[in-house]
């Protein structure tokens, strides 16, 4: 029995479970999946007419959202910062200014998303009205840094395929080359990851904008399409942080 127990605890599934729930970015995307899905199958009950055993996933999902506000308070400077180091940096202007604009939209986002948890917490008190205000303006903040990422995303595309149709092209023939043809191939190996790696990301922005789209009254998307919207981005941001954790390609 014993026995039993310690192979299921030293599991290598558990250790890797352990390593990625010990990450800040882990555990966010463990709560934002099941925040969402608490988001979908609340709308679900609720459309059934089982309004009591809503109320308790609305509620998860409520407290979901505001321990993920208070992992988040120190994030808008990392975004200030990230946008400061992207005027100092090299490469195509429309994608610095793009990565600028970006991350000066989520520290935007980030820091009336405090307040919100400031007030939900009471630490502050506002009125109803200047609440609704304070929530709307985050949502606008986050969908113009999702719309930033998606233009982002689409000129870094276009660049990374132009550069990798010219890697191509380049193939280097004699074995007097080999050194070139190797580092020819090293780069294309490189720029295909980079592709893959912002597609993932431009998929994952197409799935979240709508959600900012609704809570700044731009749409009008019922519960359960952006629980489920939300969750499938959840996940795929978990499968990139659980790879990236257990140095998995």
């Amino acid at each position: 029995m014993a026995n039993a127990a310690s192979q299921i605890i030293f599991h290598p599934a558990v250790s890797q479970a352990l390593k990625f729930g010990g990450t800040t970015t882990g555990r966010d995307k463990t709560y934002r999946a099941i925040q969402y899905f608490a988001r979908f199958y609340a709308w679900h009950l609720f459309n059934k007419g089982d309004s009591q055993e809503a109320a308790r996933w609305i509620a998860l999902k409520g407290h979901l959202g505001t321990a993920r506000k208070l992992m988040r308070l120190g994030k808008p400077i990392e975004h200030l910062q990230a946008a400061l180091r992207a005027t100092f940096s090299a490469g195509p202007g429309e994608e610095i200014v793009t990565t600028i604009a970006r991350q000066l939209s989520y520290f935007g986002y980030l820091t009336y998303d405090a307040i919100v948890w400031a007030h939900s917490i009471k630490l502050v008190t506002l009125s109803p009205e200047m609440a609704k205000k304070v929530a709307k303006r985050a949502f606008q903040f986050w969908f113009a840094g999702i719309t930033f990422s998606l233009i982002h995303g689409v000129f870094k595309a276009a660049r990374l395929a132009k550069e990798a149709k010219s890697l191509q092209e380049s193939r280097v023939w004699g074995e007097k080359d080999l050194a070139e043809e190797a580092a020819r191939e090293t780069r294309l190996s490189a720029v295909d990851s980079a592709r893959k790696n912002n597609r993932q990301q431009l998929t994952m922005d197409l799935l979240d904008i709508w959600i900012p789209a609704t809570g700044a009254q731009l749409l009008n998307i019922n519960e359960g399409t952006l629980g489920i919207l939300g969750l499938i981005s959840s996940l795929m941001g978990a499968k990139t942080q659980w790879k990236a954790v257990n140095g998995k390609n």
